[in-house]
């Protein structure tokens, strides 16, 4: 397995190593000991299967005051996956990192908690896959604008089909500072 790092801390693409053949391939997606050793969370405790169709977005989605930890992959079709650092006290705060993750690259995003998370999809469809490190709280699901023009993301869409959460997401600078996570230390 190999991690890259994103320039953000603890913001990761993780590629699994890919057994494959004419048959089809094998791959292990999740195993403790061998992605704690490569710095992330060792408990995951939440499975999550999302399936979107061409253009639509989600996001910025997190979760506060308890925040989660995402390890996201794709099964089915591409997506463009994005990470933004809201930790008050973060050097990096405000700042984003995205990735494609397909069916195809096999790549997964391991996005910390304190970090908002979205994606666009690519393909006709996609079927998206993540660990969560905690369960979800419906009374602590927040949202930020996916086009704030402060955060200045490099969406590869201009417009998408978005929810009414998602279409009415206030941008970061209106969100009050103690509805946003703290940076551990």
């Amino acid at each position: 397995m190999k991690t890259i790092e994103t320039g953000i801390s603890g913001l990761l693409v993780v590629e699994p190593v890919v057994h494959g053949d004419e048959r089809g391939f094998f791959m292990e997606t999740w195993k403790s000991s061998r992605y704690q050793a490569a710095g992330l969370p060792g408990r995951f405790v939440q499975s999550n299967l999302s399936r979107s169709g061409s253009g639509v977005i989600r996001g910025l989605h997190y979760q506060y005051p308890e925040p989660q930890g995402k390890l996201v992959s794709v099964l089915e079709g591409r997506v463009f996956d994005v990470a933004v650092d809201i930790r008050r006290g973060s050097p990096a705060f405000g700042q984003w990192a995205g990735v494609e993750l397909s069916a195809e690259n096999h790549r997964q995003f391991f996005v910390p908690e304190g970090f908002a998370h979205g994606f666009c999809v690519l393909s006709d469809t996609a079927l998206l896959h993540y660990l969560c490190t905690r369960e979800y709280r419906a009374e602590h699901d927040s949202v930020i604008a996916w086009d704030d023009p402060d955060l200045d993301i490099r969406w590869p869409v201009r417009t998408g089909h978005l929810s009414s959460k998602d279409s009415d997401a206030p941008r970061l600078c209106d969100v009050a500072e103690d509805k946003l996570p703290r940076m551990p230390g």
